[in-house]
């Protein structure tokens, strides 16, 4: 009465080729693994005029936007922010505990 049907044979036939070309595929996809760059740890030097330059050009300093920039950690970004306002490079404008926002002096 009930129960599953028999499957067809052209049915079957597709069912093969789409597992073929999806195990063609993965292959394909597992040949070539890239390197994956983890963000160093060691921020620029702050007394650089070439960094010092860069940093001027941007119009808002934030831990992130200098971490992308510099591909360095979030956590070594606001160090090298700090140590740039200690120098007065840099001058904070607003911020709570989790963020910071800068602006270079002029």
């Amino acid at each position: 009465m009930g129960g599953k049907k028999k499957i067809g044979l052209k049915k079957m036939e597709r069912m093969q080729m789409r597992r073929g070309e999806q195990e063609r595929r993965k292959k394909e996809k597992t040949v070539g693994p890239k390197e994956k760059k983890s963000p160093g740890i060691i921020p620029p030097d702050p007394k650089s005029e070439k960094i010092v330059d860069e940093l001027k050009r941007m119009r808002v300093l934030t831990p992130y936007t200098v971490a992308s920039r510099f591909n360095i950690r979030i956590s070594a970004a606001k160090g090298f922010l700090k140590q740039l306002e200690e120098k007065g490079v840099v001058q904070l404008v607003s911020g709570n505990h989790s963020i910071k926002i800068y602006k270079a002096v002029d």
